[in-house]
Formats: structure tokens, sequence, C-alpha cells
């Protein structure tokens, strides 16, 4: 491992971080009006939370990200003889995919506002492996030089170099995150009590159709087998939705008043979807993506992923792009080599819209054939990386192309070959 230098000259003077102060504050400890005690692991047990959570991390986990090397003129290659490329690709430590680590990494952080990994070094400096931590379990600090040190389970101090660390928003000083969860603890927890009253009255509760009631100077029937007898009749006679409708008489002035329920149990759905949809707005989720499909359409959905991906997903990627490019990358290297996800699946539309696009592109010059094959993860062809140029964009100081001349016929159909080649696969 690369220990070197290990503790730095920051470390002199260490101090708590205010995380704790404001996680206090602004509900950090789980308490609410509500009275039910909130934790990101009961939290997860709402199904609307647990799938903008669970959306987030799968999303973010199944991008493809890459290391890329900048070459002249704006190209740039990946970059697969870098030491960190394999760790990003294809093994980030001794037991988890690349999918399984981003995808446990994000739910931390959506969680609890913070993601923690060791990261292990070679003599050089460069990445080995990127292990996951449990946030419960690591403590930030502040250094006398303002930056964040780390302690892991109680050991020793670890300077940033060591620590992958993904935040959120956070709070004062901005060293951690604050907790989504632990933030709103007030609309969680209000959701979580509306289901655990709903659970124990349907376990505990007394609930009835009606009552048959009698005259008060009626004689009282005080044979309880009696009373359990007309009970019964009145049930197997009245009750279900085979005797619906049938016509009842009752004697000796009885009479039959439905009972209704009460105020709290009728609004008991509204609560619940009321609840759901500030979940859903916590973490920035349209509502048809959680499966709250009442008010979408076929001709909204591609609007409303494209809304997903710019303001609830994007912005996560970025803190990861630019956590893993602080953290991974040596100082030397961050010039020449970046970390990019790959969110243009996503983006995409329906495929008449694309290869619409892809046609305009090819026709004004700013696609290839290979460009457009590459976006459709497509192999390349040869003789694809031809930039086509419209004659009739030409500089209009000097007139117009001459289409007699056999050179521009030939570019002309060459142009419309191309073009009628491309809306054709």
């Amino acid at each position: 491992m690369f220990f070197s230098s290990l503790l730095g000259a920051g470390q002199g003077n260490l101090t708590e971080t205010k995380g704790g102060f404001w996680r206090g504050l602004l509900g950090g400890s789980g308490s609410n009006s509500a009275g039910v005690r909130v934790t990101p692991e009961t939290a997860l047990a709402l199904p609307i939370l647990q799938n903008c959570v669970t959306l987030l991390a799968e999303s973010v986990a199944q991008l493809p990200v890459e290391l890329y090397e900048r070459k002249d003129k704006g190209q740039r290659d990946a970059a697969i003889n870098h030491p960190l490329y394999d760790v990003l690709r294809y093994q980030p430590n001794g037991f988890q995919t690349p999918y399984e680590y981003r995808e446990s990494l994000q739910g931390a952080a959506g969680l609890r506002g913070n993601g923690f990994s060791f990261i292990d070094r070679r003599e050089d400096g460069n990445v080995t492996a990127i292990w996951p931590l449990c946030n419960d379990k690591v403590q930030v600090l502040k250094g006398s030089d303002m930056l964040p040190y780390y302690r892991v389970n109680g050991g020793d101090t670890l300077p940033m170099r060591m620590i992958h660390h993904v935040r959120w928003f956070g709070g004062e000083g901005h060293y951690l995150g604050l907790s989504p969860v632990m933030l709103h603890a007030e609309s969680i927890g209000l959701a979580q009590a509306v289901r655990q009253y709903t659970g124990k009255s349907f376990a505990n509760g007394v609930s009835v159709s009606g009552v048959i009631e009698r005259p008060r100077e009626a004689p009282a029937i005080k044979d309880q087998g009696s009373i359990d007898k007309i009970v019964d009749q009145w049930g197997q006679k009245f009750g279900g939705m085979d005797n619906a409708k049938k016509v009842a008489l009752l004697q000796e002035g009885m009479t039959f008043k439905p009972v209704s329920m009460n105020n709290v149990d009728a609004e008991v759905l509204g609560i619940l979807k009321v609840t759901g949809t500030d979940v859903a707005r916590i973490y920035k989720i349209p509502l048809p993506m959680v499966n709250d499909l009442e008010k979408s359409n076929y001709n909204t959905l591609e609007q409303l992923l494209i809304q997903f991906v710019v303001f609830a997903l994007l912005p996560w990627v970025k803190r990861h792009e630019q956590a893993m490019m602080r953290d991974f990358l040596l100082p030397a290297d961050r010039r020449k080599y970046f970390i990019e996800f790959n969110l243009s699946g996503l983006l995409r539309g329906d495929q008449k819209t694309r290869y619409e696009a892809y046609a305009m592109g090819r026709q004004w010059g700013w696609l290839s054939i290979n460009d457009v094959r590459r976006l459709e993860n497509m192999p390349p062809i040869p003789g694809g990386d031809i930039y086509l140029q419209p004659l009739n964009m030409s500089d209009a100081s000097k007139g117009m192309p001459d289409a007699s001349n056999p050179s521009v016929r030939a570019q002309l159909e060459f142009q419309q070959e191309q073009i009628t080649r491309i809306l054709s696969q």
C-alpha cells in the first residue's frame, strides 16, 4: 500500500466536523412529531423511498464509465494501459463487480448523504483496489490545513488521498453531506406512522359493517345464544356479494344502522399518497418513474425520462465523476486523464427521431458514418470516417458552385448516396 507520508503536516489539531451538529439540528436524531424513530434502515422499508434510492443507485451503476487520455486537437482515447482502467471497468476489489460497487456506493450516499471507500494504492501512488466502508464506522475530522481526515473503526487517522468520499449537499463546512432521510425525518416519519397505524388496525382493531338495534322498551334477550343466532342468520342472509340488494324484514321494532369509517381511516389512502409524493420530491424523481402512472401518458414519458436524467441523475453522476478525479488520479495525471460516465443511452429518443437527427448531422457535416454507428453501439466500417461538406454552404463571395463541373457533380452524388445509405440502415 501507498503509506508514505501518511501522517501529513496538516494533521495536527484535528477537530470533529460540524456534520453531527447539523444532523441533530435538522432531525438527525430521527425524532419527529409522529413519534416514530426514523433511521436509514427503517426508511428504506417504505416502498416509495426504496424505489427512489434504488432507482438512482441502479441507474448510476449501469452507466458505462471510462478513463480517457487526452490527445491533440481535442481527441481522446480510452486509457487502457493506465492502472486505474481495470479497477474502474473490471475489478474494483476482491469481491465486488463494478456494478455492485457503484450501486452500493450510491445507495449509501442516497440514504445517508455520504459514501466512503478505502483506496488501496501501489508504491507509486496508483490505485489497485477500492474497498467499500460502512458509514457508521467512518469519522470525518478537519485538519489545521482545512482538509478532511478520516478515522475508520477507531483506528489510525487517514488523509483524504486514502479515502474516496462522495457527499451530498452539506451543512456548515461541507465536510459531510447531510442525510436526506435524517433531513426529512418529519415527512418520512409520518409515512411510517400511517403504515404502522394501518397495520395495527388490521391486527388489533374491530370493524363491523353495522349494528341491529332493538327498542328500549322491548324485553331484553338474556340468552347470548339467541343473540348470536339472530346475528348469524342476518350475516348468512344479507352478507357478501351474492346477497347484495336483498330486501330485509326486521321485527319487534328492530332497526339496522350501518357503521361508517372514522375520519382517520377515511384519509389513510390520501395521507399515504401525499407522503409518497413528498419522498419523490426529496430525490427529484418524476412520479411515473416510481410507478405512479395516474397522470402520465405515452406522450410525456419520454420527456419525464429526460427530466429524470437531467435533474435527478446527472447531479449525482457529476458528484461521482469529480470525486473520482480528485481521489483516484494523481495530481500529475489530472491534466492528461479524465473520468467520464456516458449518459447518451438514457437521453436517446425513439428510433425515428434518432435516425432523423443522425441524417441531419451527417448531411451538415458534423457526423460521419462511424460516428453514427458508434452512437448506436455498432462496429465501424471501412471508409466510414468521411465528413461531408454541404456545397450550398460555401463562401458566398466566391459565387455558387458550378454544377456542370464533373467533380462538383460527383461530390453531390456521393453526398446523396451517403444520406440514402444511413437512412436505409
